[in-house]
């Protein structure tokens, strides 16, 4: 799914959502199983997503800064 889009931005808001629904899912069977000891852990799971998000719109910045197009295929490896 993930090779398919053409914006890095797309990718980003993927990868977000894929984040946010596991987030959601442990925080939803934990309240379900009544399991308090894992609020820590969810907590850390959403700082977590909150620091990727930051780092991924640095990212898409610096991205836009040196190439004109935030499209993934414009990206090489090699010119870093």
């Amino acid at each position: 799914i993930l090779l398919n889009r053409l914006h890095f931005l797309s990718i980003l808001l993927c990868l977000e959502l894929l984040l946010i629904s596991l987030f959601i899912g442990i925080a939803t069977w934990n309240t379900k199983n009544s399991i308090p000891q894992n609020t820590t852990f969810n907590l850390l799971l959403l700082t977590l997503s909150a620091c990727e998000a930051s780092i991924g719109l640095s990212l898409m910045v610096a991205l836009s800064r040196t190439h004109s197009f935030g499209l993934v295929a414009s990206l090489s490896p090699l010119q870093y």
